[in-house]
C-alpha cells in the first residue's frame, strides 16, 4: 500500500512497523502464500519429473510427451463452473464458497504428491504418469479457486499488487519443487526428495484457514432445474465473453502468447543433460539466482503495466521474452560452459516473469465478477493449450531438427502473438483492450 504522504523520507522503526502492519492488513501476504501453494505442484508434473526421467534414460520423445500430463491446466474451464455455483462437499461449505473448495482439494493434492513420490518412472512409468496427471488435475482445480479468491478479494487498484505477490510466491515455490528438489535427490534419493515436497504442500491448507472468504458481489440466485443451472454456470460466462468486440482475436492471442516458451521449456531438461551438465550444476543454476531474477522480472512487469498500460507492456515484455530464447543458441555453441548456463537461466527467468506479470494482469481484466472462476479458468486454460499440445511434440521436433534448428523454430513460433497484440493496440489505443473489458456488475442486492 502507498505510504502516508506525511511520513518522513527516511523510515523510522515506527513507520516500518506501520508499513508492515499495513501490508498484513492488505492481505498481500496471503496472496503470496496462495501463489506458493499454486506453484509448488507444477514442477512435479513438469521440469522436475522430466529431470527424473532424463536420469532414468527415457528418450526425448517420451519426455516431450509428458507435456500432455498437464492437460488438466488446459481443460480446467470445463469444471470451473462447479466452483462458482456448487457448494463445497463434506460440510465445508460453511467456510464459504472459495475456502470450502480449497480445503476439499488441498488434502487430495498432498496425497497425490505422496503417490508420485513413491512411484518410479523407470520401472513403473504408467503409475508415475498416472500420479503426475492426478497432481496436475488437483493443482489445476486449486488454481481455479485461488484465482477466483484473488480477483474477488482485492479492489481493482490492488489487483496489480496482488498479482505481483502471487507471482513472487509462485516463483519461490517453483524453486523449492524444482532446483531444491533436484538438489535433495542427491542425499535423499528421488523418493525422499519428493516426499519432502509433498509435506510442504500441506502448508496450502494452513493458508486457506488463515484467509478470509471474499464478500459476495451478488446474492446467490435460486435456480431450479439442470438446464437452467447449466445455462447460468456454463453458457452465460462464455456468451458474455464472446459477445465482446474482437473476442476471437483476443482468444487467438492468448493461445499463442506462450507458444515459443512452451516448446523451448519442455525440452530444457534433456537439452541441459545433452550439453553435459550434471544434476548438481542444474540444481544450482535453477536455484536462488533464478529466483532473484524471477522476482525482479515480476516487479518490473508490474511496473511496466502501471506505466505503459497492459497492452503496450504485453508487447514489450513479449518481445523481450522472445529475444531471451536466443540464449539457447549461446548455450549450444558454448559446449557446456557453466557460466553461459547460469546467464541463460537467469536472463530467461527475468524475461518470463516480466511477461507473466503483464499477461496475468491482462487475463484478470477480462473477467466479469459474476463469472470470475469460469472466465479466468477459460482464459488461463487457453494460455496452456500450446504447452499441452504442440509442447508434447517438442521431443520429436528436437530429434528431427537438432537442437539449433528446434530452438530457431521456437523463436519463430513466438512472433504471431506479438503481431496480434500490435493489431489490438492499433484498434484499441491506450491499454490495448478498453472495449473488451467486461461490463460492470449489477449493484449488490440487499
Amino acid at each position: 500500500m502507498p505510504p502516508d504522504q506525511t511520513e518522513p523520507a527516511l523510515a523510522t522503526p515506527a513507520s516500518f512497523g506501520a508499513r508492515l502492519a499495513a501490508f498484513a492488513r492488505s492481505g498481500l501476504w496471503l496472496m503470496a502464500a496462495f501463489g506458493f501453494a499454486s506453484g509448488l505442484p507444477l514442477p512435479l508434473s513438469g521440469f522436475t519429473l522430466r529431470q527424473w526421467m532424463s536420469e532414468g534414460g527415457s528418450s526425448r520423445e517420451v519426455i516431450g510427451l509428458t507435456a500432455s500430463i498437464g492437460l488438466a491446466y488446459t481443460l480446467k474451464f470445463l469444471w470451473a463452473p462447479v466452483f462458482d455455483h456448487t457448494p463445497a462437499p463434506f460440510g465445508l461449505s460453511r467456510l464459504g464458497r472459495r475456502r470450502g473448495w480449497l480445503l476439499t482439494i488441498q488434502p487430495c493434492l498432498t496425497a497425490a504428491c505422496v503417490m508420485l513420490a513413491l512411484s518410479d518412472p523407470s520401472r513403473g512409468p504408467v503409475a508415475a504418469v498416472t500420479a503426475a496427471a492426478l497432481v496436475a488435475f488437483l493443482s489445476a482445480s486449486q488454481d481455479i479457486a485461488v484465482d477466483a479468491w484473488r480477483i474477488e478479494s482485492f479492489p481493482e487498484e490492488l489487483q496489480g499488487a496482488a498479482l505481483a505477490a502471487y507471482v513472487w510466491g509462485y516463483r519461490a515455490a517453483m524453486l523449492v519443487a524444482g532446483s531444491a528438489a533436484i538438489g535433495m535427490a542427491g542425499p535423499l534419493g528421488w523418493h525422499g526428495s519428493l516426499l519432502v515436497i509433498a509435506g510442504i504442500s500441506a502448508l496450502g491448507m494452513v493458508t486457506t484457514l488463515c484467509a478470509g472468504e471474499p464478500a459476495l458481489r451478488r446474492a446467490p440466485q435460486a435456480i431450479k432445474g439442470f438446464t437452467a443451472r447449466l445455462k447460468v454456470a456454463v453458457v452465460e460466462p462464455f456468451r458474455d465473453f464472446l459477445s465482446r468486440p474482437s473476442a476471437w482475436t483476443v482468444l487467438a492471442f492468448i493461445m499463442l502468447f506462450k507458444l515459443g516458451e512452451a516448446m523451448a521449456g519442455t525440452m530444457a531438461a534433456p537439452f541441459y543433460r545433452a550439453m553435459g551438465f550434471d544434476r548438481a550444476t542444474i540444481a544450482l543454476a535453477t536455484s536462488f539466482p533464478n529466483l532473484a531474477c524471477s522476482l525482479a522480472g515480476a516487479a518490473a512487469g508490474g511496473l511496466l503495466v502501471a506505466k505503459l498500460g497492459t497492452g503496450r507492456a504485453l508487447v514489450l515484455t513479449g518481445f523481450v521474452q522472445m529475444a531471451s530464447m536466443f540464449l539457447y543458441f549461446a548455450l549450444a555453441w558454448s559446449q557446456g560452459d557453466p557460466t553461459i548456463l547460469f546467464t541463460k537461466i537467469m536472463l530467461e527467468a527475468f524475461a518470463e516473469s516480466m511477461a507473466d506479470a503483464a499477461f496475468m494482469t491482462f487475463l484478470s481484466a477480462m473477467c466479469a465478477r459474476g463469472h470470475t472462476a469460469t472466465q479466468y479458468a477459460l482464459l488461463s486454460s487457453l494460455a496452456a493449450v500450446a504447452l499441452r499440445t504442440v509442447g508434447g511434440l517438442s521431443g520429436f521436433l528436437a530429434t528431427a531438427l537438432g537442437w539449433e534448428g528446434f530452438y530457431g523454430l521456437t523463436i519463430f513460433a513466438a512472433l504471431p502473438a506479438m503481431l496480434i497484440m500490435l493489431y489490438l493496440l492499433r484498434r484499441y489505443p491506450g491499454t490495448g483492450h478498453p472495449e473488451l473489458a467486461p461490463t460492470p456488475p449489477a449493484p449488490d442486492r440487499a
